[in-house]
C-alpha cells in the first residue's frame, strides 16, 4: 500500500518528499525545435510583434484542428509515458481534465480568435462546457474535479462577458453553468480555505483537507474573472482563499507548494524561490486582481526571479516524471507560470513591461512546435491544447 501511495504521489505531482532532488534531475534534455531555443532571452533578438502574431495564428490553427467532435479538447490516449496512463483510469478524472482544458481553450479563442472558424469552434466549446458543468469528484482521494471548476468557470465567465454573447440565446445557460462551478468551488474548498487536487491522507473527508497555494490562486483568478463580468461569487469564499495565499508567502519571496502550518525550507526543497517561480506569478496575480496591496517592488522582484532563474523551468520541461528536476520543478509548471506572469506584467509600469514582455515572448515562442502546438509535459492529449491556450493568452496580452 505504501508503494502504491508513493507512485500516486509521483504521478500526480503532489508535494514532493522531504529529500534532495532526484539523481536524474541534472540530466538536461533539450527537446526544443529551434536552434536558438536554448539561448537566454537577452542573447538573441526579441520576437517582434509580427513574430508574435504569427505564433498566435499557428496556435489558433492547431486548436482548430485538435478540437474534438463534441467541442472539447484533450482526451485519454497518446501518452508517451505511463505515469498517468495506469493511475488515472477513472473516467470522471479524464472528464475533469477535459473540461478544464476546454475552458482554457475557450478563454484563449475568445481573447485572440476572430476568424469564422475560431468563432464556430468557440461556440462548440461553450456548448460542451454547458453540457459538462456537473463534474463529480472522481473518488475519495482524487479531487481533480477542482481543475474543472476553475477553468470551466474561467472559460464560461469569459464567454458571458464577451460582446459576442451579450444577446446570445446561450447566455442564460452560461450563467447557470457558471453558478454550478461557483457552487462546487465553495463546496470543495478545503478546511484551510484553499483547493487541491488530491486527498491522500486519511480520513478522506467530503470537504478536502489538502490544498496548494497555486491551485487556490488560480481559483481566485477565475472567480475574479466571473465577478468582473457581472456574475455572482460568494465574497466569503474569496476572502478565505486570499487569507491562505497570504499565509503561503515566504520571507524569501516564494510561496509554499502546500498549505501548511510551517514551511519546509530544505536548501533544495520546492519551497525555495527556484522551485517557486511559477507559484510566485499566480499568487501575485490573484492578490492583484483581488485588490490586495502588493508592493510594486515585490512584483518586480518576483518577475526578476522568474527570468533570472528560468533555467530551472527549462530543465524540468518535457521531463516525464513529476518533480524530477532541481528544486522539484515539474514540466507542467512551465506554461502555467508564463500565463500568470503575463497577468502580472500587464499590470506593471511601462518601463517594466518594456523589459519583461520580450523575455516572456521568447520563452513561449521558443518551444512552439512546427504544427503550432506548445507543450511542456506529456499528458495524454491534454498537454498541447492547454499549452497553446496558456501561450495564446500570454502572447495576446503582450500585443495590447
Amino acid at each position: 500500500m505504501n508503494a502504491l501511495i508513493a507512485v500516486l504521489l509521483l504521478a500526480a505531482g503532489t508535494g514532493p518528499p522531504d529529500a534532495g532532488p532526484a539523481d536524474a534531475a541534472g540530466d538536461q534534455v533539450t527537446p526544443l525545435s529551434s536552434g536558438q531555443a536554448g539561448a537566454r532571452a537577452d542573447q538573441i533578438p526579441p520576437p517582434t510583434d509580427d513574430d508574435v502574431r504569427q505564433a498566435i495564428r499557428r496556435g489558433i490553427d492547431f486548436l482548430l484542428k485538435a478540437q474534438n467532435d463534441d467541442g472539447s479538447w484533450g482526451g485519454q490516449g497518446d501518452s508517451l509515458t505511463t505515469w498517468s496512463g495506469g493511475i488515472w483510469s477513472n473516467p470522471e478524472t479524464h472528464r475533469a481534465w477535459k473540461v478544464a482544458v476546454t475552458g482554457l481553450c475557450c478563454a484563449a479563442l475568445l481573447e485572440v480568435g476572430t476568424s469564422d472558424d475560431a468563432v464556430a469552434a468557440t461556440d462548440r466549446a461553450i456548448r460542451y462546457l454547458i453540457d459538462n458543468a456537473d463534474v463529480k469528484r472522481p473518488n475519495e482521494w482524487d479531487t481533480m474535479n477542482n481543475w474543472a471548476y476553475i477553468y470551466g468557470l474561467q472559460g464560461l465567465a469569459a464567454a458571458y462577458g464577451h460582446p459576442r454573447y451579450a444577446d446570445s440565446p446561450l447566455r442564460a445557460e452560461i450563467a447557470a453553468s457558471v453558478a454550478k462551478h461557483v457552487h462546487n468551488l465553495a463546496r470543495f474548498q478545503s478546511v484551510s480555505g484553499g483547493w487541491g487536487y488530491l486527498e491522500l491522507n486519511a480520513p478522506r473527508t467530503r470537504r478536502p483537507q489538502w490544498a496548494t497555494s497555486f491551485m487556490t490562486a488560480a481559483a481566485v483568478v477565475a472567480m475574479q474573472e466571473a465577478r468582473r463580468n457581472g456574475l455572482e461569487v460568494d465574497q466569503g469564499v474569496i476572502d478565505r482563499a486570499i487569507r491562505i495565499i497570504k499565509h503561503c508567502r515566504l520571507p524569501n519571496g516564494g510561496y509554499t507548494y502546500h498549505v501548511r502550518a510551517i514551511p519546509n525550507l530544505h536548501s533544495e526543497y520546492i519551497d525555495q524561490v527556484k522551485g517557486s517561480l511559477s507559484r510566485i506569478q499566480v499568487c501575485h496575480a490573484a492578490l492583484i486582481l483581488s485588490g490586495e496591496p502588493v508592493p510594486p517592488e515585490d512584483l518586480l522582484t518576483g518577475m526578476g526571479h522568474f527570468f533570472r532563474e528560468h533555467k530551472f523551468l527549462d530543465l524540468a520541461m518535457h521531463k516525464p516524471v513529476p518533480h524530477e528536476a532541481y528544486y522539484y520543478n515539474s514540466g507542467y509548471f512551465y506554461m502555467f507560470g508564463h500565463y500568470y506572469a503575463a497577468l502580472v506584467i500587464e499590470r506593471l509600469g511601462p518601463e517594466a513591461q518594456a523589459k519583461y514582455w520580450p523575455k516572456l515572448r521568447h520563452e513561449i515562442i521558443k518551444i512552439q512546435q512546427k504544427d503550432g502546438s506548445i507543450w511542456d509535459y506529456d499528458m495524454h492529449r491534454y498537454d498541447r491544447p492547454y499549452g497553446v491556450a496558456y501561450g495564446l493568452m500570454a502572447l495576446g496580452r503582450s500585443l495590447r
